[in-house]
């Protein structure tokens, strides 16, 4: 983080966001006073006053050998700001639009879900009227599989823009028992693949998740944060590669996801508080 000349607004209160965004943009849980200081290019008891009265309000947390790290309130903060969530009724609408738009796609929206570990949970889905066992989707396998962000389109998707200390963790995951023949298992190859989805803004399946399906994902972003991915499935032997209508329709729903969009899911019938 680059020094400024001139502090907007209240001094004090700017160095205290400063202290808070190093925590963001450095690797690692824990820091010390001194590595903080150097991120923000305040002097160490400026930093050690910050953190101490952080600790106080539970914005942080003090370990042993002088460590901190941020706190059940910071924890907070990012849930409120979360708290304006997609409304279902829209997302579904949105889904049902997907899954019409790629003739009969099996569509998904994903979320980010940092506790217990990275990876991604199923917030809503559009799969017509079939259940996914119906269509060799066993529960289990779902679930197992649906968890990993290193298996699969829309785990790609997501993981691609997340900081290099938590693809690392990923990366350090062995691929789920039930992940198809297609899922990468050699790190490298999927390194590779994360460059092509930040540039491309797409992912694409085959047979990663499950044998005999291809997949098609596009992430969804707020502010250049990762919040998740909406992908498709379908069976593999209805394509022998994605139409590029198909490949727009899941990046026009990925859009629709954003948090700016003001006539999108985001804009009505949030949570009242935490």
């Amino acid at each position: 983080m680059s020094k400024r000349g001139t502090l907007g607004g209240s001094a004090h209160a700017d160095r205290v966001f400063r202290v808070q965004r190093a925590f963001t943009e450095v690797e690692g849980q824990m820091h010390g006073p001194g590595e903080l200081a150097e991120v923000t290019g305040l002097d160490d008891s400026t930093v050690h006053r910050i953190l101490q009265s952080g600790v106080y309000d539970g914005i942080f947390a003090r370990e042993g050998h002088g460590l901190y790290r941020l706190g059940a309130g910071a924890a907070r903060l990012g849930l409120k700001s979360l708290a304006h969530a997609p409304n279902e009724r829209v997302v579904h609408a949105v889904l049902e639009d997907l899954h019409t738009a790629t003739d009969g796609g099996l569509a998904f929206l994903f979320a980010l879900a940092p506790f217990g570990g990275a990876g991604k949970q199923c917030l809503d889905m559009a799969v017509g009227t079939s259940d996914l066992s119906e269509l060799g989707i066993t529960h289990r396998a779902f679930m197992e599989v649906c968890r990993s962000l290193r298996t699969g389109a829309a785990g790609r998707a997501i993981l691609a823009f997340l900081p290099k200390v938590i693809q690392d963790r990923v990366l350090a995951e062995p691929v789920p028992d039930g992940a198809g023949p297609g899922a990468y298992r050699d790190n490298a190859r999927l390194l590779a693949s994360l460059e092509s989805v930040r540039r491309d803004g797409l992912a694409a399946d085959v047979e990663e998740w499950a044998a005999g399906w291809v997949g098609c994902a596009a992430p969804v972003r707020w502010d250049g944060l990762i919040m998740g991915s909406v992908a498709v499935l379908k069976p593999g032997h209805d394509m022998s590669a994605w139409p590029g209508t198909a490949v727009r329709a899941v990046q026009r729903a990925a859009a629709r996801f954003t948090p700016a969009d003001d006539d999108g899911p985001w804009s009505a019938e949030a949570p009242g508080s935490y």
